[in-house]
């Protein structure tokens, strides 16, 4: 109590003058129409660069799971774009078929989304860790992809996170295809730039040029087709000059990579199950 006292006592001319600005500036914009004009252009001007600053600050906190949801959204999208494809092919636009396939796409696939929480990017064998695990219900060889395109694959799981091989490891090898050709291939990963892997055993009579999609084929229960991997920028002869080697333009970006979803198609269950009985059949065949 004395310590405040001698406080009060050291700086009360300070006090006082504060009093007597706010008392004095209380009469100058009460009772003097201008000056009160002025004050509360002045003040409703600050009021609204704050709100503004607030709205932009709380905007920008949101923005995470607006991306999250753009994510899933643009997965969806691929593949309703590949059964919708494929549907008009077959079907010459029957847009009562069409309507159905779509449904059935989104029914084929489920995800969930998860945050990137630690990568390693400067090995040849490089990794990725993710907040999901085996509480999220996330198993082993689960496909996981980014709202730029296919990102790798999960390959272990513990309760809570999960760690998934990339495109950008020397050990993955993804099934893909050219866009519209059909052309079939193995994509993998030289160690060199994060930005470029290589899609091999394209036969010599595809037609293939600069900018052409390279995507999922959905030759295995991991991803369905139709999901985007990234672009062709270069067709070169293979090393045995039986076929061609293209060199791609991966979609998604490793360096800044953060918000990814864990996709499951419905026939994947089924796939595994096959591969049960098969493994407990074998010492039978």
């Amino acid at each position: 109590m004395r310590t405040i006292l001698e406080f009060l006592r050291r700086y009360n001319y300070l006090f006082l003058f504060l009093v007597l600005e706010a008392v004095s500036f209380t009469l100058l914009f009460r009772f003097n129409s201008y000056q009160g004009n002025v004050w509360l252009t002045a003040a409703g001007r600050v009021t609204a660069r704050l709100n503004a600053l607030y709205g932009e600050g709380e905007s920008y906190l949101n923005l995470r799971y607006v991306n999250s949801d753009l994510v899933r959204r643009n997965i969806l999208l691929q593949q309703q774009n590949e059964k919708l494809r494929e549907a008009l092919a077959k079907k010459g636009g029957a847009s009562h078929f069409t309507d159905s396939l779509t449904q059935q796409a989104a029914a084929d696939l489920s995800m969930t989304a998860a945050n990137v929480v630690s990568s390693i990017t400067q090995r040849r064998n490089n990794y990725i860790v993710v907040n999901r695990g085996t509480a999220d219900g996330i198993r082993p060889e689960q496909g996981v992809v980014g709202g730029q395109g296919v990102v790798g694959i999960v390959y272990l799981c513990e309760e809570h996170n999960s760690l998934v091989i990339p495109l950008t490891n020397r050990r993955s090898n993804l099934s893909c295809r050219v866009r519209g050709g059909n052309y079939f291939g193995s994509l993998t990963w030289d160690g060199k730039d994060l930005r470029y892997a290589t899609l091999d055993d394209i036969p010599r009579y595809a037609k293939v040029k600069k900018d052409d999609i390279v995507e999922t084929s959905g030759f295995s229960a991991v991803f369905p087709p139709g999901l985007f991997v990234g672009r062709v920028t270069e067709v070169r002869n293979s090393s045995d000059g039986q076929s061609y080697t293209l060199i791609v333009h991966l979609g998604a970006d490793f360096s800044t990579l953060r918000d990814v979803n864990i996709i499951s198609t419905s026939y994947k269950a089924e796939t595994d199950s096959l591969r049960q009985r098969a493994a407990q059949l074998e010492p039978d065949l």
